[in-house]
């Protein structure tokens, strides 16, 4: 700086930077702090003619301290003192004496709401941790929806279970859940079924049956939107689905867009999550397999142009070997949920799919209920095509328009999937709590 200083007067202040490598910046900056009168430092300044002093000080903190003012405020203290014709200091002054001493603080007992625990699950296989929510299907008419409930298994993202319903309700989702366990052969202690707070999620009948089935019950914390993410992932893969119409027309519309869907969804979407593996291979423990014989493709592509592979024998990208929800920064030990008693599943108005079997063993079969025995088999839809645009396939609200005026019976649900009610507008649902039949009107729910 004083170089340039020096200098300035015969080259110019320009000249004079440019020589010696200094900003013109710098120079004038501290050219006006040296021309400014030095402020002191905030503690070291004079002290005000008009503070109190410290016997002052000393005789108003005894007031503040004594037995009949110790609980009263600084506002009703000098007004007390005024009225007793004494004046010590402004209230001003007394907040700012206590304020020295540490005895400012709110003296009301409040309440604090603690801090909701993160929840972290992991799962190392299938049908270890399960995660479910509730979306939206638009209805005929504007506000209007069907309420999609959906099960997934985290670690092979299989859609264990779904269901369509006119409504959302704690005894729709008992009898869901109950339904999915049991189709599944869930044991006590051996399952975790993740949610987020919802009413049906929360309500007690859902928390009293997860108990009764020995099913540890996790939820998502107050107002944080990623501690379910695989459901949430699953509704877009859902919604943005090319032949996702801009609303159905009827229940069972719904219904028969759902059951193709979840099945093109189990055994021919190939997960990038999963190492481009389908949610049924992996659900099956058919990945090695599967990944095997992938390696052997690439390895002969390679063999027959080591050319393009600048990196080496390519390799199939691998499945997970765990999956987490919320992964803690160090890895922690999952404790089990402890066993419990199970609950004998009833039977209702809702169908399921058998659960998947490893390969080479037989799929356990279970019983059809008795008031089902007679039922027709339903008509099934063409598996889910995936390739088309929406224009090309078609609205689905207009195909199965189209098969109820001509009388044919409308699609129910794909394989893998719990239905709730039957093909008729107003089904009615055999109530799993109650034991006795309920009506269930047809239309969609409205709110707004």
């Amino acid at each position: 700086m004083q170089a340039v200083a020096e200098l300035a007067p015969e080259v110019g202040v320009k000249r004079a930077c440019e020589e010696l490598g200094l900003c013109r910046g710098s120079y004038y900056r501290g050219r006006k702090a040296k021309s400014q009168p030095q402020v002191p430092p905030r503690g070291s300044r004079r002290r005000s003619p008009r503070a109190l002093s410290e016997q002052d000080r000393a005789d108003l903190l005894e007031v503040l301290h004594s037995e009949r003012f110790v609980d009263k405020a600084p506002a009703e203290v000098y007004a007390t003192l005024l009225d007793e014709g004494r004046y010590m200091g402004s209230i001003r002054t007394m907040y700012r004496l206590l304020h020295s001493e540490g005895e400012v603080r709110e003296r009301r007992n409040q309440l604090i709401h603690p801090h909701p625990a993160r929840p972290q699950l992991c799962a190392k296989g299938p049908n270890q941790v399960w995660s479910w929510d509730i979306t939206k299907l638009p209805g005929p008419a504007k506000w209007t929806y069907y309420y999609l409930y959906v099960m997934i298994d985290i670690f092979s993202r299989l859609v264990v279970g779904w269901m369509v319903a006119p409504c959302e309700s704690a005894e729709l989702a008992q009898h869901f859940i109950e339904e999915s366990c049991r189709k599944h052969g869930i044991e006590p202690g051996q399952l975790r079924i993740h949610s987020d707070r919802g009413s049906s999620m929360t309500s007690k009948g859902v928390a009293l049956l997860l108990a009764e089935l020995g099913v540890t019950k996790s939820h998502s914390r107050p107002h944080v939107s990623n501690d379910n993410p695989f459901s949430e992932s699953h509704f877009k893969t859902l919604k943005y689905c090319p032949q996702f119409p801009k609303n159905f027309e009827a229940i069972e519309l719904a219904r028969g867009f759902c059951g193709p869907f979840f099945q093109w969804y189990n055994h021919q979407h190939h997960h990038s999550g999963l190492g481009l593996l389908t949610p049924a291979q992996v659900h099956q423990g058919l990945s090695q397999q599967v990944l095997q014989r992938r390696a052997e493709v690439l390895r002969s592509a390679f063999e027959a142009h080591p050319e393009r592979f600048v990196r080496g024998v390519p390799q199939p990208a691998p499945a997970p070997k765990e999956v987490w929800i919320n992964r803690p920064e160090q890895h922690l030990q999952v404790l089990l949920p402890s066993p419990s008693i199970p609950l004998e599943a009833g039977s209702g108005g809702f169908e399921l799919a058998p659960p998947l079997t490893p390969k080479g063993e037989a799929p356990e079969q279970a019983s059809e209920p008795a008031d089902r025995q007679s039922t027709p088999e339903l008509q099934r839809s063409e598996p889910h095509a995936v390739g088309r645009t929406r224009r090309e396939a078609g609205s689905v609200t207009e195909r199965d328009e189209a098969g109820l005026r001509s009388g044919a019976e409308p699609a129910a649900g794909g394989t893998p999937g719990v239905v709730c009610g039957s093909p008729q507008p107003q089904p009615l649902l055999q109530d799993p709590l109650l034991g006795s039949a309920s009506l269930v009107q047809g239309g969609p729910s409205q709110t707004g």
